[in-house]
């Protein structure tokens, strides 16, 4: 829990997603299982009334699986 409230933390997990979209050696299907996911719920946040999360959490939450998952399959750190 405390690493997740950790500035430093989300720092290192956001600069490694725009890595890992901006890499040659990440396949396209890969960077859209997070781009469409997030910009959806940012598009459509009332459309999906049963998720009464906020959109910055739900984006959080997508960035954190996404950086961790893509970043260990491609090997980049």
């Amino acid at each position: 829990m405390r690493k997740l409230l950790s500035l430093r933390h989300w720092q290192k997990t956001f600069s490694l997603i725009f890595r890992l979209l901006k890499s040659r050696d990440v396949s396209l299907k890969d960077k859209l299982l997070f781009v469409i996911p997030v910009v959806l719920y940012w598009v459509m946040p009332d459309a999906l009334p049963f998720l009464p999360i906020d959109d910055i959490a739900v984006t959080m939450i997508i960035a954190e699986w996404f950086a961790q998952r893509t970043g260990k399959k491609y090997n980049i750190k």
